[in-house]
């Protein structure tokens, strides 16, 4: 039976030769190596533990989108926090090319690039809905890619949370007093608002909150909102869980490409990645809105959570502690200083008109 489908095997790579003309199989099997050529296999390593909801299955859905779009002449095979490298190496593994893409979040870069975490969130600051327009319509995606350039690197917008929760705490946050001597999970420069009020501050992935919550290794956490939230169990840790998410307003989500491994490909090809991207930040911020609702009253309904508001004061010393952090961030570094000018020059002008549509309405609306 081996012999005969071998020899079936032949007789069908004969007769495809055959359909080719004697002076044209050597065109033919030209065309067919060349088709081979052109098919690229990327990897896309992730700072998001593997499929988990929102993040996880957003980088997901753009590697399935990148791979359909192209008709399978671009596989992107995406790899979980820690399957090839740690949650907080994504960066550094994309830039030397150990994978031609990466998903995450700008801010966790601070460390090599003090511009980054503009291009995530920073207290205080954009919604998605004026990241978007910042990036795509005031100067930010040039700045963006002019910062990750030494990099090797060239970043894209590829999702976003929408405005997050303030975070879980362990006991209650009655006055700004309350905030001192904690130990917080916090990236960004919210973190370093943090440390100017008394907080002890530490950057640890989303896969390790949950232990470290439970066992005391820190006292509050934030992560995303409600729906991702609920998936990492945070509740069964601390059952206080504070609102509004004043560090991270409209956090968007990058994917990072190798600037070698983008440079290969065809023009057509690059157009399906930087849509794909698009049309994935478009669908998370979607989901995100969706899940998060069905996600809080199960919190508060079968968990039982506290949702508390931050009291006045402790979000008026946040704010004003947020706006020193930032400025001083910009004069300390000149490429920041450009970045602050364009971002607060875009977000003085978008507060404008936001404070007479979305705001005015929503109050009008919930009154």
């Amino acid at each position: 039976m081996k012999r005969r489908d071998m020899l079936l095997g032949l007789a069908a790579g004969g007769a495809a030769l055959a359909g080719c003309k004697p002076s044209a199989q050597s065109d033919c099997a030209t065309a067919a190596a060349s088709d081979k050529a052109q098919r690229i296999d990327w990897r896309m390593y992730t700072t998001w533990p593997k499929n988990f909801p929102g993040l996880g299955t957003g980088a997901n859905r753009l590697a399935e989108r990148i791979t359909q779009m192209s008709g399978g002449r671009l596989t992107v095979t995406v790899y979980g926090a820690g399957e090839r490298v740690p949650a907080l190496e994504v960066f550094d593994a994309v830039s030397r090319g150990s994978a031609q893409m990466g998903h995450g979040g700008a801010y966790y870069w601070k460390g090599k690039a003090p511009a980054a975490p503009f291009f995530c969130s920073v207290p205080f600051g954009f919604t998605a809905q004026e990241m978007n327009a910042w990036l795509y319509y005031g100067g930010g995606m040039e700045l963006w890619r002019e910062l990750y350039a030494p990099f090797n690197l060239v970043p894209f917008d590829a999702g976003n949370t929408g405005t997050q929760m303030g975070g879980w705490f362990r006991k209650r946050i009655e006055s700004v007093a309350d905030l001192k001597n904690l130990k917080m999970r916090m990236p960004g420069m919210g973190g370093e608002v943090l440390d100017r009020l008394g907080v002890t501050t530490v950057n640890i992935p989303g896969g390790e909150l949950f232990t470290a919550l439970s066992n005391g290794t820190i006292d509050a956490t934030e992560w995303v909102g409600p729906y991702n939230d609920l998936a990492f169990g945070l509740h069964k840790a601390a059952p206080y869980y504070y609102y509004p998410g004043w560090h991270e307003p409209g956090a968007c989500l990058e994917a990072i490409v190798n600037a070698d491994a983008w440079a290969a490909l065809p023009d057509d090809l690059k157009s399906i990645v930087a849509t794909a991207c698009e049309s994935t930040s478009h669908t998370m911020l979607a989901e995100m809105t969706a899940r998060n609702q069905a996600a809080l009253k199960t919190l508060v309904e079968e968990h039982g959570v506290t949702v508390l508001a931050f009291p006045d004061d402790v979000l008026a010393a946040l704010r004003e502690t947020s706006e020193t952090v930032i400025r001083e961030a910009a004069e300390a570094d000149a490429f920041t200083g450009r970045v602050f000018a364009s971002y607060d020059a875009f977000r003085q002008q978008v507060m404008q008109t936001t404070r007479i549509s979305e705001h005015a309405y929503l109050n009008a609306r919930d009154a």
